[in-house]
């Protein structure tokens, strides 16, 4: 079971959210999206990270109640997304995290590292980090979790923080859909089929 958020300027369609809810069931993991209460309220701005964290909170039980006893639960999410999966993994007993996108700074300012958010899980972490991110590029992920091995960086060419891709990139868009399926699925343990 893989239950993705969405980020704080989107919602639960998102591209890479709406590839993986789509691609990887056929894979056997289970995916549900989350939409964010402010997103059902119709506001366009999101509300501070710990109401983020308490809604996501509440829906963890509701969606584990509904799926069969044991079922290990994954947790993760496009940019802020990420940073609630992380807050939140021990919480929810997340048995891995996936990051997309995940925001290491606010755009331009590099001394207002979450980070700490990054390294606070003791489950696997996957990040997928596009190279033109101006909220960190994957070097940037990579210093940041420099000596925690549970963190994997995996580098999206050419990608910036809404994993578009330059439109005469070699590294395509089909090329990042690909990857972030088959890199999701290799995380919960499942081979991505050829």
């Amino acid at each position: 079971m893989l239950l993705l958020g969405h980020g704080a300027g989107g919602g639960p369609d998102a591209p890479d959210l709406a590839v993986l809810a789509r691609r990887l069931p056929a894979l056997g993991i289970v995916v549900a999206r989350f939409e964010q209460p402010w997103r059902t309220a119709g506001r366009k701005v999101a509300v501070a990270p710990p109401r983020l964290d308490e809604a996501w909170l509440e829906a963890v039980p509701v969606l584990r109640a509904a799926l069969p006893p044991g079922l290990p639960l994954a947790a993760g999410g496009r940019s802020a997304g990420a940073r609630v999966a992380c807050r939140t993994a021990a919480a929810t007993g997340a048995a891995a995290v996936v990051c997309l996108a995940f925001p290491l700074h606010p755009p331009g300012r590099p001394e207002r590292s979450r980070a700490a958010e990054l390294l606070a899980p003791a489950v696997p972490r996957l990040v997928l980090q596009g190279t033109r991110d101006t909220f960190g590029g994957p070097d940037d992920v990579r210093r940041a979790a420099a000596g925690d091995p549970g963190v994997r960086v995996v580098e999206l060419p050419g990608a910036d923080h809404g994993y578009r891709v330059p439109a005469r990139a070699a590294f395509g868009p089909a090329e990042l859909r690909e990857r972030l399926v088959a890199e999701v699925a290799a995380l919960l343990g499942m081979p991505a089929a050829g």
